[in-house]
């Protein structure tokens, strides 16, 4: 059964498809209800294909809203009812103690947050506000975080933890980038969207540290497509937004969208 599992997907990944599997025969066979940590988006995927094969489990999703990146989820035998099953989720609501404070990032916060010593795996989704961040966070970490965080990126700041539902969200800022490429290639396309060098672009991604839609992606040749996702660790993210059509010299215009 395992070995059939291992087939859909990548060697890497293996640890979690256990820990998945794991989860759903416990629910099914022993009636546990196993409450997970944030799941991003590649762990969700592998996890719904393991819950659809079995049918006497249930599984529930959530993070903070109906399109939240990162989820927590449920996993409980299929007579449960799950419809007022909490998650147990709580938003740090992340303030500058100076209302003249240099705007700070989405990369900020992260490093502020995982600097605390927690894994990435109790913190959602992060929206960063005009006045402040509103993070989505595992309620038994959300105490820890409120004491212990002080600063982000040299800005003084003070915290408040809140109800789920007082959660404000925003749109990921996006910096859209036109490109002329010889073909769509990952390196190719990953090189002139962070400005490096083809030579400099391979040593992260033959590394493993290169994801596209949330799955480790080692090989420098692989084609991309409209609504990739991107992800080189230390670099950022960026999603193909559109092929726009080949120029007459045989090069693909692209449009990119930078997340920044």
């Amino acid at each position: 059964m395992k070995m059939d599992m291992y087939e859909h997907f990548r060697p890497e990944e293996r640890a979690f498809v256990d820990k998945a599997w794991e989860w759903v025969v416990n629910a099914a066979q022993y009636h546990e209800l196993r409450l997970t940590d944030f799941l991003d988006p590649r762990q969700t995927f592998i996890l719904e294909s393991l819950v659809r094969r079995n049918a006497d489990v249930a599984v529930k999703y959530d993070g903070g809203t109906s399109v939240a990146e990162r989820q927590r989820a449920v996993i409980a035998p299929d007579y449960r009812d799950l419809t007022e099953e909490s998650l147990r989720l709580k938003v740090l609501s992340i303030q500058p103690v100076d209302q003249k404070f240099t705007q700070v990032d989405h990369g900020d916060y992260m490093g502020a947050l995982l600097s605390l010593g927690l894994k990435r795996d109790k913190i959602g989704d992060i929206h960063v506000l005009e006045d402040g961040c509103h993070v989505v966070v595992a309620e038994e970490v959300a105490s820890y975080l409120s004491i212990h965080l002080h600063q982000v990126h040299r800005v003084s700041v003070s915290t408040e933890i809140l109800d789920i539902t007082s959660l404000r969200t925003s749109e990921a800022d996006i910096q859209t980038l036109e490109l002329s490429v010889a073909s769509l290639r990952l390196d190719g396309i990953a090189s002139d969207v962070y400005r490096l060098s083809r030579s400099k672009i391979l040593i992260p991604i033959k590394a493993g540290r290169c994801r596209v839609n949330w799955k480790t992606e080692e090989d420098p040749s692989k084609p991309l497509k409209e609504s990739d996702i991107v992800s080189l660790q230390g670099f950022g993210r960026f999603k193909v937004l559109e092929l726009e059509g080949v120029t007459k010299k045989g090069r693909y215009r692209l449009k990119i969208g930078k997340f920044v």
